[in-house]
């Protein structure tokens, strides 16, 4: 699926394709230097974290560049196919290398490894090592497998891993914000979805360690965190998938009450989350969010579809109905809730009328941003075996330019909406123009940026807002004293 988003929130599109490396400045081990790139969705970005948790305790030292490294692991996503070009043409580059560096190794992690993993180690031979996204902790052995001349693979998916008791290294180098994965794969079979067959079936992480590497995290100077799980909604700790408990001598815990916990650990420590399911999101949830400052006002929540019966075909379990009895919800319960989305055009067998309906909707809830795709069938889906892609590729580029158009509109009256008012904000660090503007996020989850003065990374500021841009609130600080913040 190829696409485009307006707006400022960081998923997983936009930071597809974007190197994450991390650097340690002590020295170097012959052998041991690692060099970690992770391609698209949060979820991958936080398994690399924990990738790189699992080394360095193994003895790896991380360095910058891949020229440095003798061992050079590719995190890599099976959502888009474009994802997966940009890793082919990394892997090539780095075939040509190990001509020059007999010694280096190459691996693929993550959902391209489970899905590729024949084709890219033996047909094509671009790689030594190939691991799943519930192998990691086998990493060290099969390492020392290619070390000892052999090829190297686990691919096999777990009901268990969660990596919970693993230590992440902590990529993002803002120092301020960071994920917490609470849960892995997926029980949804949205039928244009490959990540059930690559991250396999849902399993909860602990609360408790949940809640533990908030307190560590806040501890080290973080102020925001972000829980991640492909459904967050469906977070059922000691339940079976049926609602059923699994050890009656251990509490349950919901994603509601999970949220709870983790807002508890401080007051100011953010708490964002990642992705709900319309057809799971509970009422409990909003409440919750409604009751703590600490819980941003802000919920991603993808419609794909405006249309009923082509949300049966994706597989959503849901109506557009039911949707929209969601977004009701939302504006209840949580009145200055910003709202995102995901949409998919040209799905299999997309009528003009199917399409007028996603836009219908659109115009109905006005979206604060979004993220919008041409649908591109992904194998080994429900899609690829039943349905035929059969929607011109001109006429889908047509509808995402429709749909892109529209949601440039209302990111834009979002905004618009926004000047005049003061809103507090995390500071993240200098905006990307100018190292005289800091930029940070409002609870809203928009970026604004506003003049630096004395302000530093990581500290709370009122800012308010005199301009924007569709995707951007521009403003400037004001007295710390109390304001009414939206």
């Amino acid at each position: 699926m190829e696409g485009l988003h307006t707006g400022n929130k960081v998923l997983d599109e936009e930071r597809q394709g974007e190197a994450t490396i991390i650097e340690d400045k002590g020295n170097l081990i012959e052998g041991k230097r690692l060099y970690l790139e992770s391609y698209g969705c949060q979820m991958n970005f936080s398994d690399s974290e924990v990738v790189a948790g699992i080394l360095m305790k193994n003895g790896y030292k991380t360095v910058p560049q891949d020229s440095q490294a003798d061992l050079i692991l590719l995190n890599t996503c099976s959502i888009r196919e474009n994802a997966e070009q940009r890793v082919r043409k990394r892997l090539q580059a780095f075939k040509s290398a190990k001509k020059e560096r007999p010694g280096l190794i190459v691996g693929v992690l993550g959902c391209m490894a489970e899905r590729l993993k024949k084709k890219l180690l033996e047909e094509e031979k671009l790689v030594d090592l190939v691991v799943g996204p519930d192998a990691y902790r086998e990493l060290p052995s099969l390492i020392e497998e290619v070390h000892q001349g052999h090829k190297a693979v686990n691919v096999l998916l777990s009901r268990e891993e969660t990596y919970a008791d693993i230590s992440p290294v902590r990529l993002d180098k803002n120092g301020v914000s960071a994920f917490i994965s609470i849960m892995r794969g997926c029980d949804n079979m949205c039928s244009f979805c490959v990540v059930p067959f690559t991250r396999g079936r849902e399993r909860s992480r602990d609360p408790e360690s949940i809640v533990k590497e908030a307190e560590e995290l806040y501890a080290n100077g973080y102020r925001e965190v972000t829980l991640l799980g492909q459904n967050v909604d469906s977070y059922k700790w000691n339940m079976t998938s049926k609602g059923r408990v699994k050890d009656e001598s251990k509490p349950t815990v919901n994603f509601a009450q999970l949220l709870d916990r983790v807002a508890q650990v401080a007051p100011d420590l953010r708490i964002r989350f990642s992705t709900s399911h319309p057809k799971d999101m509970t009422d409990d949830v909003l409440h919750t969010i409604a009751k703590y400052e600490n819980i941003c006002n802000y919920i991603h929540l993808p419609v794909q579809s405006g249309n009923t019966e082509m949300l049966k075909r994706m597989n959503r379990g849901y109506s557009r109905e039911w949707y929209m009895n969601r977004i009701e919800a939302i504006w209840r319960i949580i009145p200055d809730c910003a709202i995102s989305t995901d949409i998919i055009v040209g799905f299999c067998g997309e009528t003009e009328q199917e399409h007028e309906d996603t836009l219908s909707l659109m115009r109905k809830v006005e979206y604060d941003f979004a993220y919008m795709f041409n649908y591109s069938e992904r194998p080994r889906t429900l899609a690829e075996r039943k349905f035929e892609d059969d929607v011109p590729t001109e006429v889908k580029k047509r509808r995402l330019r429709e749909v892109i158009d529209l949601q440039q509109e209302h990111s834009l009256k979002s905004n618009k909406k926004q000047v005049g008012k003061t809103f507090e904000v995390l500071i993240e660090g200098f905006s990307k123009k100018s190292d005289q503007e800091l930029c940070g996020r409002n609870s809203q989850n928009t970026m604004i940026v506003f003049p630096k003065e004395n302000y530093k990374k990581g500290q709370y500021v009122h800012v308010e807002v005199t301009d924007c841009t569709s995707a951007t609130l521009l403003g400037h600080a004001v007295s710390k004293e109390p304001v009414e913040v939206v």
